[in-house]
């Protein structure tokens, strides 16, 4: 390399040469890592002694900011942290949730009618004081991670999260006494859903809730908007019943090949008795234009006096009732949706192909050419 360089010098023509030969090392940044480490006397260092000292400066010097960005970084940033709606809470301390569980473990050890049950498994398990028990501690939060799985947040609330820390109960009734629950996703079906559920939570005495129920998947014209199903606003405590229904409960209408649709309920705790003559819709109301809906905009004009607190949603899709809904109800024809799938693509036909299968011509026969039980 170096003698073509030097006889084009002397030549006066403009040198070759490769970009390693010709530019240098650009400085890095900042300290690179050990750089303050003096090698030449490794044994005056302080020594870990064990392990455990050892990993632990570890993990303490990698949460450590740095000036450069790892391979991690770059392939899988860090998220934006999401707007949390809330309800405020008291945090219990973890030492005292931890010895409140010992507690138990150690009543538990010391019940000889449940060691002896244990050993011949005979022992019966109160699944009501379990979910009780899950409820207060981390129910509301496995509910959270659910509707975050299942894009609640991102499509009523652009991104914004909270957790349920009020329980909804909700259940539709049958006529045969058989009631059909709604629980964090589970499958209901139109049918099952026709009339209007009956709603329970645990409230204090004089405060004011808001319900809400929307299908953010349903709406025909426009993918970002919603179908409000049933609204009831200032509900005193938890009496239900004496709450004001400003839009009466629409039975749910998925489309035929629309696939499953999600139905939410929202529980909003209010701070104050709320005017929402702006939202009320009239009685009858089966036009699809006026229970189009935004629960965003929704929450954002009364964000002040309300708080969401409780959550439960069910998905369901079409059945047979749905077509009685269409017409009977909203009174328009049923709309059916079909998947049209694209025709196969095939590249440019070889005149001479290497390497193709026998039923390679197959491919760009016309489809109506007959094959005469060839194949």
């Amino acid at each position: 390399m170096a003698a073509p360089l030097l006889a084009a010098a002397r030549c006066g023509a403009r040198p070759l040469g490769t970009a390693a030969a010709l530019c240098k090392r650009a400085a890095p940044l900042g300290p690179m890592p050990n750089e303050h480490i003096d090698v030449s006397n490794l044994e005056a260092l302080e020594k870990y002694r064990s392990f455990t000292r050892y990993f632990r400066l570890a993990e303490k010097e990698s949460r450590r900011p740095r000036w450069w960005k790892t391979y991690l970084q770059h392939t899988s940033p860090q998220p934006e942290p999401k707007t949390d709606i809330s309800l405020p809470r008291g945090k219990l301390l973890q030492a005292k949730e931890v010895k409140q569980r010992k507690k138990i473990l150690r009543e538990n050890h010391q019940n000889t009618e449940m060691e002896r049950a244990a050993r011949l498994r005979t022992v019966l398990i109160p699944l009501d004081e379990v979910r009780a028990e899950w409820e207060k501690s981390s129910g509301p939060f496995h509910k959270q991670r659910v509707a975050e799985h299942c894009g609640i947040f991102r499509d009523l609330f652009k991104g914004a999260t909270f957790i349920p820390w009020v329980t909804l109960r909700v259940e539709y009734s049958q006529e045969d006494e058989h009631l059909v629950p709604v629980y964090y996703g589970n499958m209901v079906t139109p049918s099952e859903a026709s009339g209007p559920p009956a709603v329970s939570y645990e409230a204090d005495k004089g405060s004011l809730w808001t319900l809400l129920l929307t299908n953010p998947d349903g709406h025909l014209r426009d993918t970002d908007s919603e179908y409000l199903h049933w609204l009831v606003t200032n509900i005193p405590g938890n009496d239900f019943k004496s709450g004001k229904e400003i839009c009466h409960y629409l039975p749910p209408f998925p489309a035929m090949g629309t696939g499953y649709h999600r139905f939410i309920f929202l529980l909003f705790k209010q701070d104050c008795p709320i005017d929402f003559s702006e939202d009320v819709r009239p009685m009858p109301c089966h036009s699809l234009k006026m229970r189009t809906f935004s629960t965003f905009d929704f929450y954002r004009k009364h964000e002040d006096a309300m708080t969401p607190a409780g959550l439960a949603f069910f998905q369901c899709q079409w059945d047979s009732s749905v077509t009685g809904v269409f017409h009977q109800l909203l009174n328009m024809r049923e709309p059916v949706f079909e998947f049209v799938r694209p025709p196969v693509y095939h590249p440019p036909q070889l005149k001479f192909p290497r390497h193709q299968p026998l039923r390679y011509l197959d491919r760009y026969r016309s489809t109506q050419e007959p094959t005469y039980g060839i194949y």
